[in-house]
């Protein structure tokens, strides 16, 4: 599962650093808190909703202290010929995620990169099913939007 949490953190952190940083305050809290989770439910999906807690409580932390969170370039090494433009690419996708609402990139991450349906998504980030249908739709309208125009 580890691997699936740290995307999902980096994805909300923008940068593998505050990804990792996330994700251990996130195995942190799951291991203080184990009493809480409910056998017969899925591990996934509780840590996935304490993942997303533990980000919105630093960025609320974060707006209150009044910093500004600047991203740095993510120095990814790919070998093999096309490397260069593949991370390229990757790099412009990820600066696109990180353009959309917290919200809409949520949902992109959770049902597009993790899988996971849209009911299962839903209940991740605490909302009916409609709602996670309508913030997917415009993050990934907006994200084709922004690869097309190159911005």
């Amino acid at each position: 599962m580890l691997p699936r949490l740290r995307r999902f953190a980096t994805g909300l952190a923008g940068h593998p650093a505050d990804g990792d940083d996330l994700c251990q305050v996130t195995i942190e809290r799951a291991l203080t808190r184990q009493d809480q989770f409910t056998q017969g439910t899925r591990l996934d999906s509780w840590m996935y909703r304490i993942m997303r807690n533990a980000w919105i409580d630093e960025s609320r932390a974060r707006s209150r202290r009044s910093e500004t969170f600047v991203d740095e370039e993510a120095g990814l090494l790919v070998g093999g010929e096309g490397a260069q433009e593949a991370a390229v690419a990757l790099g412009d996708v990820d600066r696109a995620m990180q353009r959309l609402p917290e919200e809409q990139r949520e949902a992109v991450l959770l049902v597009m990169v993790e899988g996971y349906s849209y009911k299962e998504a839903a209940e991740i980030v605490g909302c009916p099913v409609g709602t996670l249908n309508s913030r997917l739709v415009r993050g990934r309208d907006a994200l084709m939007e922004m690869m097309e125009d190159g911005t």
